[in-house]
């Protein structure tokens, strides 16, 4: 059973910016359900989009790849020889965790966990990359070159995975979706000190964008098309196909 998230359940002096330290990563599978809606869809999902695009001999990245829930779902459904999942993240609680998590189970399927920041990793021989609610956390003008490293880096007819928040143009409608997601971690046992701190710790870290935004930036670095496949509330998830 998942540890549970009290990371914000009690009273903080002062609120730090948000980082996936021990304590979030030894929590992280039960916040990350309880805060983002849809997330287990999105992740089973990737599994598909694995046996539909993930050719032999290509490499697979999984770019701010945490536990490594969207590499185990690619793992366990490509049918295709000779892949290799390189898994990247920058908080060194999250690649120990996954590392020992990766070990307990074979695979045909090799996956190369790398502790590093994303901006960093050479992509090269793709036929699939995910980035699964990481590029939210990217500096917004540092956002278009690395979109631009994953499409030179996808062989043609490669997908790129782009899970993120997003943000609403119309503020009667931002307003609306963020009440709604307000209800969702009420719902899933947050209190109101839980969500008010977790919000004021991610306020300056995670800056969403609204998917004219995102789709703009795709097609602009070379990918040709990009679109919505899966949405709830204020998390969407987009395919781009090079």
């Amino acid at each position: 059973m998942d540890n549970i998230d009290k990371v914000f359940s009690t009273p903080l002096d002062e609120v730090g910016d948000f980082n996936f330290d021990d304590k979030v990563a030894e929590v992280f599978p039960d916040m990350i359900r309880r805060s983002v809606p849809g997330y287990e869809s999105i992740i089973k999902y990737l599994g598909v989009f694995s046996r539909l695009f993930v050719k032999s001999d290509t490499n697979v990245y999984d770019l701010g790849s945490s536990l490594g829930a969207a590499s185990m779902s690619m793992r366990r459904s490509i049918s295709a020889a000779d892949v290799k999942i390189i898994a990247v993240d920058n908080s060194a609680s999250m690649v120990e965790r996954s590392q020992k998590i990766f070990a307990a189970y074979e695979s045909p399927t090799p996956v190369n966990i790398i502790h590093c920041n994303i901006e960093d990793v050479e992509i090269t021989n793709a036929s699939m990359v995910v980035l699964n609610f990481t590029l939210q956390f990217i500096d917004k003008d540092s956002r278009a070159a690395l979109l631009k490293k994953i499409a030179d880096g996808l062989n043609p007819g490669g997908l790129l995975v782009l899970s993120e928040k997003i943000h609403f143009a119309n503020p009667v409608t931002q307003k609306l979706i963020d009440d709604m997601h307000l209800d969702f971690k009420r719902e899933n046992g947050y209190s109101e000190l839980e969500i008010s701190q977790k919000r004021e710790a991610l306020q300056d870290i995670l800056i969403p964008e609204t998917f004219d935004e995102h789709r703009e930036r795709l097609l602009s670095v070379g990918f040709r098309s990009a679109d919505i496949w899966y949405q709830q509330y204020n998390f969407a998830s987009m395919v781009a196909i090079k």
